[in-house]
């Protein structure tokens, strides 16, 4: 089956100039994951997290007092004691159950912004491919320009056109021109953002490598939305509930205190004699009984679950809304490969021929021109959409499997 001539078109201006260093979406992805400092900066919570979770495990130290009573050398008596307090209510199993919560939801909050960040270098290499392909067709545009200049001046020099015709001309190639360094502008720009995303000041490639600007058809709604549950989002927002549930765990066991038992030696200086001392200690839980943090820690809990009712209804709706955009431009990229850019570049070529040849004034190949660029243009924007609408959906949902 030949390949139609406007993507072939396209795939050529797209392999660059030869001997130029070029960076793949792979590329991009795998030094955006390695150098990324933000993303880096995530990781680090999982560490953080886990010394939470040491932490939690530990229990109390010990407790070393020196006491003496009646300084008088003679007289005075020394008391050494060593105090241990105990926690009761099962506080510390509470707390390794919140710090283990804490973990789980810094390793869903790595992943879901490992998505983040590969929706966010996907937008930002097709933006720069884009823009790598709209100075390719602006420098075609340019060049068209050039040859209907020469023509005109041709036909001018002949007496066969009016010299109005040959200023309408140099205005549109001034146009032409303007655009190529504003696209080229745009190019570089582009080319920045998507190096700052791969963790780069500068940018080090000269040339994007793709074998098409598509990002391909749009997924079944269904079969994503089916899959909602699995999402990083979904997940965390399930981490937090349980969080929640365990932080209100482990406020109701500081309702009940910890036991102090103590043993230690008194001696007497005056009476020669040393005794062993033994002591229980306990608070009296009268008026403060923690349960001010036990209510905040049970409405946390509650607003936690409503977060996640709150988080899955986003989830469907940013799905249906980004496959529906997705959707609706394929069709008006196809729409432009299949017919209307075809059509634009045939009617240019027929105009400029018919006008070589006086059969055509120079305004319709003003007209035929304009309506290439334009139709260029717009099939850009086409493409946009597409693929910040397959951007959000991996933003959601990770990268998509083939077959969805």
């Amino acid at each position: 089956m030949p390949i139609p001539r406007k993507i072939a078109l396209l795939c050529l201006l797209l392999a660059g100039p030869a001997g130029a260093e070029g960076l793949s979406l792979d590329q991009a992805l795998d030094a955006a994951f390695a150098q990324n400092p933000d993303f880096a900066a995530i990781g680090r919570e999982i560490g953080i997290a886990e010394g939470e979770r040491r932490q939690a495990g530990l229990i109390p130290n010990p407790e070393l007092s020196w006491e003496v009573e009646d300084t008088r050398r003679d007289t005075s008596t020394t008391t050494v004691t060593l105090s241990q307090a105990l926690e009761l209510g099962g506080k510390r199993g509470a707390r390794i159950e919140v710090a283990e919560a804490g973990q789980a939801i810094a390793r869903l909050e790595l992943e879901r912004q490992r998505n983040s960040l590969r929706a966010d270098v996907i937008q930002a290499f097709h933006a720069a491919l884009r823009a790598q392909t709209a100075l390719e067709l602006a420098q075609q545009s340019q060049a068209l320009t050039e040859r209907g200049l020469r023509v005109v001046e041709g036909r001018v020099r002949a007496g066969q056109s009016s010299p109005v015709e040959a200023t309408r001309a140099q205005i549109q190639l001034a146009q032409a021109e303007a655009a190529v360094r504003r696209t080229r502008t745009e190019r570089t720009v582009a080319n920045q953002s998507l190096a700052r995303l791969t963790g780069s000041a500068e940018t080090r490639f000269d040339r994007l490598d793709a074998t098409s600007l598509s990002p391909g058809p749009a997924p079944q709604a269904e079969r994503l939305l089916a899959s909602v549950e699995q999402t990083a989002e979904w997940r965390l927002a399930v981490a937090q509930i349980e969080r929640g549930d365990a932080s209100l765990g482990s406020e109701k066991a500081q309702r009940i205190p910890n036991l102090t038992v103590s043993l230690g030696s008194q001696y007497s200086r005056e009476e020669r004699e040393r005794v062993n001392v033994v002591g229980l200690s306990m608070p009296l839980p009268l008026f403060d009984r923690n349960q001010g943090n036990v209510l905040a820690a049970a409405r946390r809990a509650d607003q936690a679950r409503d977060l996640r009712n709150a988080v899955e209804l986003r989830l469907r709706s940013e799905t249906r809304s980004a496959l529906d955009q997705w959707g609706t431009a394929m069709g008006e990229v196809q729409a432009y490969d299949r017919t209307i850019l075809p059509a634009a570049q045939q009617a240019v070529e027929t105009a400029t021929r018919g006008f070589e040849m006086g059969k055509f004034a120079f305004l319709d190949v003003l007209d035929a021109q304009r309506t290439l660029i334009e139709a260029r243009g717009l099939y850009l924007q086409a493409l946009a959409l597409a693929t910040d609408a397959r951007a959000q959906v991996e933003r959601i949902y990770g990268e998509l499997p083939t077959g969805l």
